[in-house]
């Protein structure tokens, strides 16, 4: 959706560590902030024809567009299509640009293309509506979305078409087809009409991301998909380095290596889905598989596929996997707990499973329950092992709050786009504070 004063899109003519951010970067972007793009132009560099994006089977009768398997290669073609489209905005640079879609393989793609573009991704849960949409374009101050047609019985870009409407400033809105609506610029024919320097990729500096945070969290519950938290959306911003960090601590557990295959069942719209999903991989060179829609069928033919398998997964769907074989068919199996949550139920000591618990917005703690397990660092953040503290240090305040330090928690709030620094000390408090029994947190409860 374009408004009246604004430009068009001119058409132009025809285990193992994980791999380390910076290979193959150009010295001109040594020393500036490296996104992902750069990861992603370092791996297709060397593995051109390694597989970078797989989309989920059922694809296209939830969205109406073809499942792909992108190489390396091909995702760098595409993205640099995607990014000088974007740069023909005429945006000014680092503006905070929405990504409003599903966990497919465009989404993906789109990140780097803002990110590449020169502008701040800003992560909008596909699944919000318009008036939650609307609170975060505003505290934001979105310019411009990116977003898709269809999903399901649902029109995302209508729905930003309405948002638009309701906020000026928004002047751009960009999607993905089918059934993009009149007014709306068409993200595939973005990528026929333009040629974009696939070298260039990765080679300026990153403007970091900004996901939100939802205040009020909800009660704890045993199983089934955790309640939406109650309020207006927080603007979360953090640069490059904080989100490869907060990646990379998660990697530690996951043991993820080159060639490996990162099956996520996250959406890719906040700090936990980004970090284990899309950011994961890149770091480690490894293949990501989304899967947006749970679909029993395409999930199992999906697991019977002989390549090392680590699955992403919520924490409550952790009872109906102990109940299945799928566990020993996979070398990890990551649950991932939004806090405040309950950690007594789980089965301590499991190997091969992995315990990621997300701290709103702030901060991931990862631990293996054959060691490290998140319990027991909780608990006693003392015995947190100095590979993991070099990235992320938990620490118990006297009244029992959880606070966090390191280059993977560093992220700052937004208020009105000016970025607020309310942790001089290097702490970022939370709003939790462990339950113990018997020296192990059992569960992670609201102040």
């Amino acid at each position: 959706m374009r408004r009246d004063d604004a430009s068009p899109v001119p058409r132009d003519p025809a285990p193992a560590p994980p791999a380390q951010p910076g290979a193959g970067i150009p010295p001109a972007a040594a020393g500036a902030a490296m996104g992902l793009g750069a990861l992603l132009a370092a791996v297709a560099d060397r593995h051109p024809a390694r597989i970078a994006l797989i989309d989920q089977a059922s694809k296209p009768a939830w969205c109406g567009r073809p499942a792909i398997a992108w190489t390396f290669a091909a995702a760098r073609e595409i993205v640099a299509r995607l990014a000088e489209g974007l740069q023909q905005l005429r945006l000014p640079p680092k503006s905070p640009v929405g990504l409003c879609m599903a966990g497919m393989a465009e989404a993906h793609l789109a990140f780097l293309a803002i990110e590449q573009a020169g502008h701040v991704p800003c992560l909008l849960p596909v699944t919000w509506d318009e008036d939650r949409l609307l609170q975060a374009v505003e505290a934001a101050q979105i310019l411009a979305v990116l977003t898709q047609g269809v999903l399901g019985a649902e029109r995302p870009a209508e729905t930003l078409c309405r948002v638009a409407m309701r906020y000026f400033p928004l002047r751009f809105i960009a999607a993905f087809g089918p059934h993009v609506p009149d007014g709306v610029l068409s993200l595939d024919q973005v990528v026929l009409d333009h040629r974009g320097d696939a070298a260039a990729l990765g080679t300026g500096p990153a403007a970091g991301l900004v996901t939100f945070a939802l205040p009020g969290g909800g009660p704890a519950r045993p199983a089934g998909p955790p309640p939406e938290p109650e309020g207006a959306p927080l603007p979360m911003r953090r640069e490059a380095e904080a989100l490869t960090a907060a990646a990379a601590a998660c990697l530690v557990p996951l043991r993820v290596e080159a060639g490996d295959r990162i099956l996520s069942l996250l959406p890719p719209s906040d700090l936990k889905g980004l970090a284990t999903g899309l950011t994961a991989a890149l770091l480690a060179g490894a293949t990501l598989e989304c899967h947006p829609v749970f679909d029993v069928a395409a999930l199992s033919a999906s697991l019977d596929q002989t390549v090392p398998t680590h699955l992403i997964a919520p924490a409550w769907m952790e009872a109906g996997f102990a109940r299945t074989t799928v566990p020993g068919r996979l070398r990890t199996l990551a649950y991932v707990h939004r806090a405040p949550c309950r950690l007594s139920g789980r089965l301590p000591g499991r190997v091969g499973v992995v315990d990621i618990v997300a701290f709103d917005e702030t901060a991931l703690l990862c631990g293996r329950r054959d060691a490290q397990d998140v319990g027991l660092v909780l608990a006693a953040p003392e015995r947190a092992t100095a590979e993991r503290t070099g990235l992320i240090q938990p620490r118990r305040d006297p009244d029992g709050r959880l606070s966090f330090r390191g280059p993977a928690c560093d992220a700052r709030m937004l208020r009105r786009g000016i970025t607020a620094d309310e942790n001089p000390q290097g702490w970022m408090p939370s709003r939790f504070r462990a339950s113990l029994f018997a020296g192990v947190a059992t569960a992670i409860t609201e102040i």
